[in-house]
């Protein structure tokens, strides 16, 4: 039988009811969900706010209509379905695979909820299920990166960026980073980052650090304007890691080139590919949460939006203007 809670009948939800600019992005009143079986509802403490987001807002990935934004969050368990004995009410859990997000409750399947350690405040737990095991599986798996690596990693002072570069040195790597400003260069160093550039002319740059030999793996969250040049810093039999598109999707590309460029290797890895058991879950998490816990990890909180001003938050996210995490709190 499911497990009642004291959750109210309405609450604020944010939808989209149509694809278009952040302007679309309205708060308005709907009903709260209840859980099926298998499923908890949770009431949002901070829910993370993604580039995917903006990429299922404007219509880049199709999505139905009208439309809750959000998979990332950590809340407070109010209500369980029929089956669930993992969870209480009353637990903390923190999740990147729930759906709609972007709303005061929501609904994630139980097997997709960690139970958030205690002593973490709840908005630094909130910037770790996305960008945190994303940063984990692309330093750890994707391309597993070892002691006295050279890597390139763009958009170093980003939400991302930030927790993979700290990875990155705790395993040994040598990392040089791409930034736009001075202040992001600043944050970049902080993390503990080699180098840092700027974008113009990174690849050459890149060859001259190296002394001409390459990268063994870029990562590249920018995807349009850097793609092309992030191939040419590589060594031969490195590996482009192309994980997201802020300044717009890759075009189609001729793989002979790869041949030409030194039988490169070049992926498009999304997380459910490295989410695919109970246990990777609990692995990634447990290692973000012990990390910052003992302090070797440091969660970089940028902003925080209202609930009501979703637009206001995908318009600082697509401005490429972020240092960190940005939430949503109800």
């Amino acid at each position: 039988m499911t497990q009642q809670s004291s959750a109210p009948q309405s609450m604020t939800a944010v939808r989209a009811s149509a694809a278009g600019g952040p302007e679309v992005l309205e708060a308005q009143e709907a009903p709260v969900p209840r859980p099926g079986g298998g499923q908890v509802l949770v009431r949002t403490e901070a829910a993370g706010v993604n580039f995917i987001e903006t990429y299922q807002r404007s219509g880049v990935y199709d999505v139905e209509y009208p439309f809750t934004p959000g998979g990332e969050a950590v809340g407070v368990v109010e209500e369980l379905g029929e089956g669930v004995d993992s969870l209480a009410p009353g637990d903390r859990v923190a999740t990147s695979q729930a759906s709609a997000t972007y709303a005061q409750y929501f609904l994630v399947d139980a097997a997709q909820a960690v139970r958030a350690p205690e002593g973490i405040d709840p908005k630094i737990l909130a910037c770790l299920p996305l960008q945190g095991v994303t940063a984990h599986y692309l330093v750890r798996s994707t391309y597993e990166v070892s002691e006295g690596d050279m890597v390139l990693f763009h958009a170093g002072a980003g939400g991302v960026g930030g927790l993979a570069v700290q990875l990155l040195k705790s395993i040994g790597a040598t990392v040089i980073a791409t930034v736009s400003t001075d202040e992001k260069e600043r944050i970049a160093r902080e993390h503990g980052a080699d180098h840092v550039l700027r974008y113009e002319g990174f690849g050459e740059r890149v060859r001259e650090i190296t002394g001409g030999r390459g990268v063994d793996v870029v990562y590249d969250s920018v995807g349009r304007d850097t793609f092309e040049e992030s191939l040419g810093t590589l060594r031969p039999r490195g590996m482009a890691v192309l994980f997201g598109g802020s300044s717009g999707q890759v075009p189609p590309f001729d793989l002979q080139r790869l041949n030409a460029l030194g039988s490169l290797y070049v992926t498009r890895p999304s997380m459910g590919a490295y989410l695919r058991s109970r246990e990777e879950l609990e692995w990634r998490m447990g290692e973000l949460f012990d990390a910052v816990a003992s302090g070797r990890l440091t969660v970089s909180l940028d902003q925080e939006f209202p609930l009501a001003d979703a637009a206001k938050a995908h318009a600082y996210l697509e401005d490429r203007r972020t240092r960190g995490k940005v939430l949503l709190v109800p």
